[in-house]
């Protein structure tokens, strides 16, 4: 027999939730902040009063135990009767607060009082509800008169309705387990390196670690993830998969790749989440929750259209949650997320783990060792994690909102008041920036005074808008609204990595705060220890020991670097060391970087794609390539480029290769990253530079945390960084077993020693030029051997 527990809450709100899905009923209190004023309350009440009393019930359904448990807020044994007290707080007052959220606050009262009553034989009791408003802490009180036969009516109705469900994931469960141990790897053979991963893989589940992995191109990194995933849950190790992706064209990936190992016997469910802004259907848009149909009744139609989308589907995908969403008129994004508790695989953004302002609660808020994680193109979380535990908010949008607001100024003054206070706030703690010349400073200690006055600014806003209809001024107040809850959010997170950076913004009258996140490793290392396991893998991950330490810094992470599966003997990596790209060498850079170009791309008719630092580079070097090499055909990547754009020059290069073709493209830029131009698409790849971002104040500050820390601030805030984006571009090139190419390093930097001990370790044949003609005669000689 298993036993399984189940909070009464989770029970009452999956079950009894009814009415609109509206998010201007949400509250903004913390934990910490609801914990307190719990505290405070059970404090005051007499001594026959119990805090924080421990309840459960248990019931058996096909043959294992459910035990249903919580904490009432507090007991009060009176002489002639017992009293249950539940106690919410919230920032809504107490009559904006939906008739079907009070349901639930009952819900859960009496299903504490059923549980007492069984246990101390009582025929009746009081409910008592607490209901505090913050931050006055205005308090609300309801009372309930409760008979045992009520409250025995109650339960056995929840217990009979839930089960139903727990028959459904038992039997998914089953399936899962089943079809997980059965299945077998869906190719005859393991590519070279590729059993091996997959066996780490399947270790580091079983000993409950994180590990890092450097998988180059070719390699099969997510088949070879997933499956010994997969497997784990044949053992019942796991029960649940996040594969978190940075792109679109990697989710693409993981989907096609569960559909391979569905062909193959795999039966479970997955799904695809799919950002907000990217799902919600076009009725909806600009229209307000209380008179959008999708929303509207959205907790009376959910669980049907849950259980129709998991009866009948598998695979779970951006289309299938736009398809039940429409039959059952739900929101599809809110679908999608209540879809997915019954779901094995779940492919989404980084952000719904990582990310605190929108990591997803239902699964993160305690660790749970039946999910594990598996962390695609895990290069692409540094920088991103720095944007999420970072945050900026500007003065200039005070004023316009002050204006607005003052045309209705009496039913409005508290609002303008707190704004008002923001202002002098930013302008007081602004003035030692403004008198440095360059107009900004960067200081250790948090501006305390300051995240107060924004606190303050947000409960009154908060409250205010409980209170109004939709209106051009209300979206205004709620854009800055959500900025202002963005910055103070990330206060809360500020510490010894952080830094406050004030500027004063002359030329477009402006003052920024910005809290910086320099390293967010230790936020990292708290979203990763949710799951049981962590995989986190990359083609580019050199040197591995850099990652490990960005990227959550545990001493007992296990590094991992993958042997190449493609023919060593089909690629040459050549070094041209007569090009000084040095920005103070630029100008003279120009000519030998054409004749460079000019070389590589004469040795063999084929498409190719040359990379640069920055767009200026890029156009100095098409202009000259162009005067002296008319004949020879170019594209080059435009500064903003749409999803139609972008194709169009793809397309150029899945044509097939008549005749040379060059394209110029930015180095971490959208081509240089993602995009698979197999067989002879692509011979061949330039990168001009060790890719070194430019200098900035932000990066100065990363150096010099770094340097402190380790003494090795310049490397993890520039030369890492940048030759990820090296190696990203390089991997365009061989892509599969026959692919054959060249990639020409043009800088002479590549050849000094603290960059040839950071290659990735594929990189095996490395030679050095000297000149064009020394260069002509490498590439000859590398092209000859495929002659027929």
């Amino acid at each position: 027999m298993t036993v399984h527990q189940i909070g009464i809450r989770q029970l009452v709100e999956f079950l009894l939730r009814t009415g609109d899905l509206s998010p201007i009923t949400s509250s903004e209190n913390t934990p910490q902040e609801g914990s307190r004023i719990h505290r405070k309350l059970q404090k005051r009440r007499p001594d026959s009063y119990q805090s924080e009393v421990s309840l459960k019930t248990s019931f058996q359904y096909l043959e294992d135990e459910y035990i249903v448990e919580g904490r009432a807020d507090g007991i009060d044994y009176q002489d002639s009767t017992v009293l249950i007290e539940e106690i919410k707080t919230s920032d809504l007052e107490f009559q904006s607060v939906p008739e079907s959220t009070i349901q639930l606050y009952w819900a859960q009262a009496k299903v504490y009082a059923y549980i007492l009553m069984e246990k101390d034989a009582l025929d009746d009791i009081r409910l008592q509800l607490t209901y505090v408003q913050t931050p006055d802490e205005r308090i609300t009180t309801r009372f309930k008169s409760y008979t045992k036969d009520e409250a025995t009516s109650f339960f056995n109705e929840l217990v009979a309705e839930y089960k139903a469900w727990i028959k459904l994931r038992r039997e998914l469960n089953e399936q899962r387990i089943k079809s997980a141990k059965a299945l077998r790897f869906p190719f005859t053979n393991y590519r070279p390196g590729q059993h091996q991963l997959a066996v780490n893989v399947y270790k580091t589940i079983m000993l409950e670690k994180h590990l890092f992995i450097e998988a180059p191109t070719g390699t099969g990194k997510t088949i070879s993830t997933l499956f010994p995933a997969i497997k784990s849950m044949g053992e019942s190790l796991i029960s649940r998969i996040f594969y978190f992706t940075a792109k679109q064209s990697t989710r693409h990936v993981a989907e096609n790749t569960i559909s391979l190992m569905a062909k193959n016997g795999l039966t479970l469910k997955s799904i695809t989440l799919t950002a907000k802004d990217k799902i919600t259907f076009q009725e909806e848009r600009d229209v307000p929750p209380e008179k959008n149909p999708y929303m509207v009744g959205y907790y009376d139609r959910v669980r049907p259209a849950i259980k129709d989308i998991i009866l009948n589907e598998n695979q779970i995908t951006k289309q299938t949650i736009e398809k039940y969403a429409e039959k059952h008129k739900v929101d599809p994004f809110e679908y999608s997320l209540d879809v997915s508790l019954f779901c094995d695989i779940i492919i989404c953004d980084y952000n719904y783990l990582f990310d605190p302002q929108v990591h997803l609660q239902r699964f993160f808020s305690v660790p749970d060792k039946e999910n594990c994680f598996l962390v695609d193109e895990v290069h692409n979380l540094v920088q991103r994690s720095r944007e999420m535990y970072s945050a900026a908010l500007k003065l200039s949008p005070i004023k316009p909102l002050i204006d607005t607001l003052s045309k209705q100024k009496e039913a409005n003054k508290k609002i303008i008041k707190k704004l008002e206070s923001l202002k002098r706030a930013f302008k007081r703690y602004s003035k030692e920036a403004g008198e440095t010349v360059s107009r900004q400073i960067a200081q250790t200690a948090p501006i305390d005074n300051f995240n107060k006055t924004l606190g303050d600014l947000i409960a009154e806003i908060h409250e205010w808008l409980a209170n109004q209809k939709p209106s051009p001024t209300v979206d205004l107040v709620v854009d800055y609204y959500l900025q202002c809850r963005s910055y103070y959010l990330i206060s809360q997170f500020y510490d010894e990595t952080y830094r406050t950076r004030v500027i004063v913004d002359e030329d477009h009258h402006d003052i920024i705060f910005r809290q910086f996140c320099m390293d967010p490793s230790k936020q990292l290392k708290e979203s990763l220890s949710l799951g049981r396991a962590a995989i986190l893998f990359s083609a580019t991950l050199s040197p591995i020991s850099y990652y490990q330490r960005v990227l959550g810094d545990e001493a007992d992470s296990l590094p991992m670097i993958s042997t190449s599966s493609f023919p060593q003997q089909n690629c040459q990596v050549i070094i041209a060391n007569n090009i000084n790209t040095l920005y103070a060498n630029r100008g003279k850079s120009i000519q030998p970087i054409c004749e460079t170009i000019f070389t590589l791309v004469s040795q063999k008719k084929g498409h190719y794609m040359i990379f640069f630092p920055s767009m200026n580079y890029l156009d100095a070097v098409l202009s000259e390539f162009s005067t002296i090499y008319p004949e020879i055909k170019t594209v080059r990547q435009e500064s903003t480029m749409d999803n139609f754009a972008r194709q169009q020059f793809l397309d150029e290069f899945r044509q097939t290769p008549e005749q040379t073709k060059v394209g110029f493209a930015l180095l971490g830029g959208i081509f240089s990253e993602g995009i698979d131009l197999k067989n002879d698409q692509l011979i061949g790849v330039g990168i001009v530079s060790v890719g070194l971002p430019g200098m900035n104040a932000e990066s100065d500050l990363i150096r010099d945390y770094f340097d402190s820390i380790n003494g090795e601030g310049f490397s993890f805030a520039y030369q890492l960084p940048g030759f990820n984006n090296v190696s990203q571009a390089a991997g365009r090139v061989i892509r599969t077993n026959t692919d054959k190419g060249v990639i020409v390093l043009m800088d002479r930097r590549f050849n000094q020693t603290r960059y040839r001990k950071i290659f990735p370790k594929h990189w095996a044949n490395i030679q050095v030029s000297n000149n064009p003609k020394q260069l002509e005669n490498q590439l000859q000689n590398f092209w000859k051997q495929f002659r027929n």
